[in-house]
């Protein structure tokens, strides 16, 4: 089980590491997309937490460095979609992303997201379960007072 586990996490900072490159090279190019913040800080704020992302995944091996690697992959994942296929146009502080094309880096970091989402689900769920576990064995041993 063990085994398994390391695989699925170098599976998941694989992935991390494919969004974060992608962010980072096409950073510059969007710079100029912007309202308050441009569009090119928006990738290199999600470059530099997937990059995070990927030595939490590989080193501190713990449930809250898996889950900000799956919720920086699903939210990645999410923005991705939404901007792909819906016309959000400007809101906030936030540039219209729109952007109803399928190009090679948005294909790389899509793939690159799907990957970590779904390998880090499992490493969550036996995180998960083992805090309920060790919370309900706490409880008991605890007793009445």
């Amino acid at each position: 089980m063990a085994v398994l586990r390391m695989v699925l996490r170098i599976a998941a900072a694989a992935g991390l590491a494919v969004d974060a490159a992608v962010h980072a090279e096409l950073a510059g190019q969007y710079d100029a997309v912007t309202a308050t913040i441009s569009q090119g800080t928006l990738f290199r704020i999600e470059a530099g937490a997937a990059a995070l992302a990927v030595l939490l995944v590989l080193l501190w091996r713990k449930l809250p460095g898996d889950l900000f690697g799956w919720l920086t992959a699903l939210a990645g994942l999410a923005a991705i979609l939404l901007y792909r296929y819906v016309d959000v146009g400007a809101f906030g502080p936030f540039p219209d992303m729109y952007e109803p094309i399928w190009s090679t880096d948005k294909v790389w970091a899509l793939a690159g997201q799907a990957l970590a989402v779904l390998t880090l689900t499992p490493c969550l769920l036996t995180g998960l379960s083992r805090l309920s576990r060790s919370r309900r064995s706490a409880g008991r041993s605890a007793g009445p007072e």
